[in-house]
Parts: structure tokens; C-alpha cells; sequence
């Protein structure tokens, strides 16, 4: 699978497809591309060429953790990347943290940006809470209790030594005292904008993304229903589809249902992305 410098760190990437305009996926949480790639290959299946990729710190791409907001080092990059590879504008899309990253290159490379596909949007103080944790406090903790080789230890980060080892050089040779530094300032960037309707953009920031997006809204804890009708509301040229009758408040993250819908999923994407060529 290729690799690419980009920015001071190696990102793997795929493109799926040989033809079509080009698309950019990014899973939620820290996952790697695979979380998007069965998604990515329906839709270029239908004439686009998706580009699938380990976001920094995911997967075997490098680990460097710097900058003061976690996802606009990853809209930075991602616009980086999409640079090298000749293909902006192009659309980008997201699920819960990857709609997140989506959001933010829109706002700081409005440019680049042709349209939107979000899905899983992600909001409210449940969400806020739990993943304060998840992406940072835990990481922070775990660093204080047992420096570096803790941090290893963590099943995320487990996950990418064993994608690629050398990544465990890379974390090992921080200072404990650095990440706890690193990750608490990408904590209070989180925690900035945690009581936003949609986690990390007011009002104004919706309503200022005037290119087309299609938002389909989640159906669990951390992306309840009420994000995705909320950005769908603010978003000027936005449009929405639900893609479940009931909501799973029992579960966090309900990966299992959104498995059994992605050749839906696909299909209103690429239903949204052929109205747009058409245009």
C-alpha cells in the first residue's frame, strides 16, 4: 500500500477506483482506514475515486503527536495529502470524529472542499464526557501512572505498534511529562467546544459551510440524532436522510447496525454525489 510524506509523518494511503472525482474517507475514533474502506470501494464502484488513508497517530502511518487541536492537525494534513495526490477540490467525508475532521478542513480550506458526506455526527454531554476520556484523559492517566511504556500498553496504541512497529520508537522516545503536556492541550481544544450542539462547531461555524452536504444523523449514546438535525439545520445547502426508526441508547457506538447499513449508506452517497456532478 502506498506511502506518502506528508507535513513531518509518513501516511498509507489507498485509492480506490480509477476514474470519477476524488472523495476522501475518514472512520470515527482514531481507527485506521480500514473502519471506511468496504464503504469506500461501494461507492467507487459507481464511478469515483474514493481515497481511504491512516490518519496520523491510526493505523501504520506515523505517530506524532503535536499542534494544539488534534482534528485540525488532521484537516492540515488531510488537505496536504489530497494536494500531492493532484486531487482538490474534492468531496470529504466522515463518521463521528473523521465528520468532525470533514468539518474543519471545510472551514479552514474552504477551497478544497467540493462537498460533504457526514455521517454518525456527533454531540451532547454524554458524548462530550465519554470522549474527553477515551481520546485523552485515559491516554494522560495512563502516561502519569506509568510513563511511556504505559501508554504503549493502551489497546489504541497496541494497535498501531503492531501496524507498525517502528511506532513504538516514536512514542517511546517522548518524554512523559511532553505527552501528558501534548495531550492536554488537544483535551482543552476538545473540551472548547464540547457544548456545541455538534462537538467543536458553533452556529456560525455551521451556517458559514456553504457547500453541498449530505448528513445522516447516528442512532446511539455518543452520536444521538439531535447533532445530525442540527447541522442539517445550520448547513445552508445541506440535505438529510435516516437510516434507522429507533435509536440505541444502550450502546456507545452501535457498530454492528451500521455494518448491516452500509449498502445504504452507500447508496444515498452516491445518489447525493450524482446530483452534484450533475449540476
Amino acid at each position: 500500500m502506498p506511502v506518502t510524506h506528508v507535513r513531518g509523518v509518513d501516511i498509507r494511503y489507498e485509492i480506490l477506483g480509477d476514474r470519477g472525482p476524488f472523495i476522501a474517507l475518514q472512520p470515527g475514533g482514531r481507527r485506521g482506514l480500514v473502519g471506511v474502506k468496504p464503504l469506500g470501494e461501494k461507492i467507487a464502484e459507481a464511478g469515483f475515486r474514493v481515497i481511504v488513508y491512516d490518519r496520523r497517530n491510526t493505523g501504520a502511518s506515523s505517530v506524532k503527536i503535536e499542534g494544539d487541536s488534534e482534528n485540525e492537525v488532521w484537516a492540515d494534513d488531510l488537505h496536504a495529502l489530497l494536494g500531492q495526490l493532484d486531487a482538490l477540490p474534492a468531496y470529504v467525508g466522515g463518521s463521528s470524529s473523521g465528520c468532525r475532521l470533514a468539518m474543519v478542513m471545510t472551514l479552514r480550506h474552504p477551497e478544497a472542499v467540493r462537498g460533504l458526506l457526514l455521517w454518525r455526527v456527533t454531540g451532547g454531554q454524554y458524548a462530550a464526557q465519554h470522549l474527553a476520556n477515551q481520546y485523552y484523559t485515559s491516554h494522560i492517566d495512563a502516561a502519569t501512572r506509568g510513563g511511556m511504556a504505559a501508554v504503549c500498553a493502551m489497546e489504541h496504541w497496541s494497535e498501531v505498534i503492531a501496524a507498525n512497529p517502528a511506532s513504538r520508537e516514536a512514542l517511546i522516545a517522548m518524554e512523559a511529562q511532553d505527552f501528558i503536556a501534548r495531550m492536554t492541550r488537544w483535551r482543552d481544544s476538545f473540551n472548547a467546544g464540547s457544548e456545541q450542539a455538534v462537538i467543536g462547531l458553533s452556529p456560525a461555524d455551521l451556517r458559514a459551510m456553504t457547500v453541498p452536504a449530505c448528513v445522516i444523523p447516528g442512532n446511539d449514546r455518543v452520536h444521538p440524532r439531535y447533532p445530525g438535525q442540527a447541522a442539517h439545520r445550520l448547513m445552508p445547502n445541506s440535505e438529510y436522510h435516516e437510516v434507522f426508526a429507533e435509536d440505541r441508547m444502550d450502546v456507545d457506538v452501535a457498530f454492528e447496525d451500521w455494518e448491516k447499513k452500509e449498502g445504504l449508506l452507500a447508496a444515498l452517497f452516491i445518489d447525493f454525489l450524482r446530483r452534484q456532478q450533475r449540476r
